[in-house]
């Protein structure tokens, strides 16, 4: 069965693995989801949960956002989706979903809003070719015929300029590559449509549901810790009590020798003269 989560693009980096090679990555930020809603068939007509994410202020939300979270005893959320044929009986309402619900070297799809490009030329827009660039030739990158003479108006669909990006984009296939619990982070091999801080959709991969490739051993920065040896204190000799006994007896001998020795010198001093 499918399973999801909400994250907000952080943005591009590279990591490289044990092997040599280097993996472009794309940084997600999975903050904790609430399971806010679960549909039924039997109430709603199909299996789904809807996911909350990212607090949002009580007073920017109104009373049917405050009353619709309270029953998931959950705060205002700013991102409210849905994920589609999912076993619900594996839910319950107001759990808390967090970034390990995949696994390294699983394949998932992302979708995201594609970054707005503004009006762009059908060029551009739709890939068509351009005419001659001679200065005769008058056609360089203008639009080309509309079809128009039966049944005299242009049809619906034809390709032309105007708006482009702002769509609801889907990669697919796309590898996990590592997860970090600490930083509620899902690093996602290549690219993840949408600009920065923008809400991307994490769904199981539709056409390879289930299929986990080896996980990527990625190389690690963290210096190994060493063991701390026990600082060896430094051994003081003490000499034994007999030891210090003798020392403290030779002293005793030496100054009653050197008080001998000054008074029979004084003795003769006295003598002479």
């Amino acid at each position: 069965m499918k399973k999801g989560i909400l994250g907000r693009k952080v943005g591009m980096t590279q990591v490289f693995a044990t092997d040599g090679k280097l993996v472009p990555v794309t940084v997600i930020s999975v903050e904790p989801n609430i399971v806010s809603q679960i549909k039924t068939v039997e109430t709603d007509g199909y299996n789904a949960i809807q996911l909350a994410t990212v607090d949002k202020k009580a007073k920017r939300s109104n009373k049917a956002e405050i009353g619709h979270l309270k029953k998931a005893n959950s705060e205002p959320k700013r991102f409210l989706k849905e994920i589609r044929n999912v076993d619900v009986s594996q839910y319950n309402l107001g759990q808390e979903l967090r970034a390990d619900v995949f696994t390294a070297g699983e394949l998932v799809d992302v979708s995201g809003i594609s970054k707005g490009k503004g009006f762009q030329g059908v060029i551009k827009r739709h890939g068509q070719s351009r005419g001659p660039m001679g200065h005769g030739s008058q056609y360089h990158r203008a639009l080309g015929s509309l079809g128009t003479m039966r049944p005299m108006r242009v049809l619906k669909g034809k390709k032309m300029p105007g708006q482009m990006g702002g769509d609801l984009v889907t990669v697919q296939n796309l590898e996990i590559v590592t997860i970090d619990l600490e930083n509620n982070v899902i690093l996602v091999k290549g690219n993840v449509p949408g600009p920065k801080k923008s809400l991307v959709i994490i769904k199981s991969a539709i056409r390879n549901e289930g299929k986990v490739n080896e996980p990527i051993e990625l190389v690690s920065y963290e210096l190994p810790e060493e063991e701390s040896k026990p600082v060896e204190e430094p051994v003081v000799e003490t000499a034994s009590e007999e030891v210090k006994e003798e020392t403290t007896e030779e002293v005793k001998e030496e100054t009653t020798e050197d008080s001998s020795q000054e008074t029979t010198e004084e003795a003769t001093e006295e003598k002479t003269e």
